[in-house]
């Protein structure tokens, strides 16, 4: 891997504290085998660890922003696994997505980080790529029913808000309010570290 390589890839230190646990999470609802389209992917360096473990998955990362893809890329090369796919661009806001059909879609950490629309657009686009029984899954903080699962996730909504009003941690019922417009039902809901969660919803067929 090269100068450029180097100062492209990203690093995350949350990312390496939560990917085992979501890692236990997808072992069980992932199918054995298929094309995982990775939404958001950030830094990549998910997509690389899941891909390393989970061998007969294909793995498309993608994301919205050009440095986002410059070390998702980066972190591609250095892995040298043949079942992760090159990075491709890939707004959710977009009329149209990059690719027709995969077999489940994951999203890790952009409900919150981005306006409610995004979300909606998310869940909008992830019907017209997912077939029936097929898996969305979404991590991130949520409320449940208007209530924070702990003070400190109160405290980083306030502070999302503050950076941007149309920010926040978004309440799992309006999720599945959403989810039912769109296609899909709330197949499971797992506990995770620091107060987060795996959201499993589940293609209507």
């Amino acid at each position: 891997m090269g100068y450029a390589s180097v100062m492209a890839k990203g690093f995350a230190p949350a990312t390496e504290r939560n990917r085992q646990p979501i890692l236990d999470v997808l072992r069980r609802v992932l199918p054995d085998t298929g094309l995982v389209l990775e939404v958001a992917s950030g830094t990549g360096q998910h997509a690389v660890f899941f891909s390393e473990h989970l061998c007969g998955l294909r793995w498309q990362p993608s994301d919205a922003s050009v440095d986002g893809l410059r070390s998702i890329q980066a972190w591609v090369e250095e892995s040298a696994l043949e079942n992760i796919l090159p990075p491709i661009e890939l707004d959710v806001r977009s009329p149209r997505w990059p690719i027709a059909s995969a077999d489940a879609l994951l999203c890790i950490n952009m409900i919150h980080i981005s306006p409610w629309d995004t979300t909606e657009s998310l869940f909008q686009g992830a019907s017209a790529v997912l077939a029936g029984g097929a898996p969305l899954i979404t991590y991130g903080p949520y409320r449940l029913h208007g209530e924070h699962s702990a003070p400190s996730n109160a405290a980083f909504d306030e502070s999302l808000r503050s950076r941007n009003p149309r920010w926040g941690v978004r309440d799992i019922d309006a999720l599945i309010e959403l989810a039912g417009r769109t296609g899909f039902v709330l197949q499971e809901r797992v506990p995770m570290p620091a107060n987060n969660m795996t959201l499993v919803w589940t293609r209507v067929p």
